[in-house]
């Protein structure tokens, strides 16, 4: 990848160069990336402990699932990144509002929707569509978000991986449009990424 580029889209042009900021030890959004996909190695091979930091360089969007410890899956410490948490990683106004606050006022370079295999939640959004059974209460709000991704669980070659992935992408397609994150995606000035986390090979992979 050349220097400047976004790592969630090769083909753009290269990144304008930015005046110099009072902190200049803030990523880019390449390198922020950079910083976690290296983390995620240490945190695969069992090397070197993790790197914490006085500011955050990226938040993440996962799931409440307590297999997936965030900081430690990226092999970071304390104070390096924010993280929101909602079952399924499903977007509402809290959630939007708390990744808008940490680009706008922590001036975060990169937003990671991180997702994960086995997903319960996705799991229930499947067979709800499958049986045409919705759940009591507000879990309801969850069906209904990641029903999107799943337009034919009963259809040959769709499945819960499947729908895993595809349900990351669209939370990353909403975070790109949200009001206050769409104009610092679009001047480059952060990136929106999305993850997928492997329970067994505990591996990040890109969306």
């Amino acid at each position: 990848m050349e220097p400047g580029r976004l790592f969630s889209d090769p083909t753009a042009a290269p990144i304008p160069p930015q005046p110099a900021a009072p902190d200049r030890g803030r990523p880019d959004p390449v390198e922020a990336l950079a910083r976690l996909r290296a983390g995620n190695a240490r945190f695969i091979a069992n090397t070197s402990p993790p790197g914490g930091g006085s500011q955050p360089f990226a938040v993440v969007v996962g799931c409440i699932d307590a297999r997936v410890p965030v900081e430690t899956v990226f092999g970071q410490g304390a104070g390096a990144i924010c993280v929101v948490r909602s079952a399924g990683h499903v977007l509402d106004r809290a959630v939007t509002g708390s990744v808008e606050f940490a680009v706008t006022e922590l001036r975060v370079p990169l937003v990671v929707v991180l997702g994960h295999d086995d997903c319960r939640a996705v799991a229930a959004a499947y067979e709800a569509v499958r049986t045409g059974r919705r759940p009591a209460g507000a879990r309801q709000f969850l069906i209904d978000q990641i029903t999107p991704a799943i337009p034919a669980a009963a259809s040959a070659g769709h499945s819960l991986d499947k729908a895993t992935r595809d349900h990351i992408r669209r939370t990353v397609a909403a975070l790109r449009q949200a009001a206050y994150l769409r104009e610092a995606f679009t001047a480059r000035r952060i990136d929106v990424v999305g993850g997928l986390y492997r329970l067994e090979s505990r591996r990040v992979e890109m969306v």
